[in-house]
């Protein structure tokens, strides 16, 4: 097995708490703020066009904002990737976990007046997460939503059935155990935001702690 088979960062256990985590922040921001996904950016362009088409500008930049924040994740942690990845005395995994976490603490702080800001803060940080964490057992997936993740595990059960080789039902499982982890986290998720409100969010940042430790402790 190869080193990029077994590496922390690609395990099955610390996909799983990143899975948990993205699902619970998606359910967070939809039912504690104002209905906007921090990583389905699908349904954040279904919901801004609709409300652009029908003259509610104010609700479609509702959700442009975020979509726009999910970008600049991703371009930040690319950067931060390309500059710190050779010669850097911490993992530049390690360095957009601790950016992670900080922004995350800040959300919890933030009253349902900042919302737009708050889902923005959300959105960007769940963006750094699906680019930095892309495979788990060499299997590329993603940690914050599903649809890939369903692809790649139904097309790997079918390819089983037709040629019975273990190691695809093996992948399969892999992604599907992914999926329902990841609605394991939005269901708990949905419930701890209707009960405890915008502090809910305080579970991730804890759970990308022990993710970083993870890390440094390999």
């Amino acid at each position: 097995m190869s080193l990029a088979k077994t590496q922390t960062s690609e395990s099955f256990r610390l996909s799983a708490l990143l899975s948990f985590s993205g699902g619970l922040q998606d359910a967070y921001t939809y039912n504690v703020r104002d209905g906007v996904f921090a990583n389905a950016q699908t349904g954040n362009v279904v919901l801004m066009s609709q409300n652009f088409m029908q003259g509610e500008w104010n609700k479609g930049l509702r959700y442009m904002l975020p979509l726009i924040s999910f970008a600049a994740g991703i371009f930040l942690a690319e950067r931060i990737e390309s500059r710190f990845k050779k010669g850097s005395k911490i993992h530049w995994r390690q360095i957009i976990l601790f950016i992670e976490i900080a922004m995350l603490l800040a959300v919890g702080f933030m009253p349902t007046g900042f919302n737009m800001l708050a889902n923005i803060m959300v959105s960007f940080s769940c963006a750094m997460q699906v680019q930095t964490f892309r495979k788990v057992h060499g299997y590329g997936y993603a940690s914050t939503m599903c649809i890939g993740n369903l692809r790649s595990g139904t097309e790997s059960l079918s390819q089983y059935f037709r040629t019975k080789e273990k190691g695809l039902l093996y992948k399969a499982l892999h992604f599907f155990g992914i999926i329902l982890i990841f609605a394991i986290g939005a269901g708990i998720g949905g419930v701890l935001s209707v009960r405890f409100g915008i502090g809910t969010i305080w579970i991730s940042p804890a759970i990308l702690l022990a993710v970083a430790l993870m890390m440094i402790k390999e």
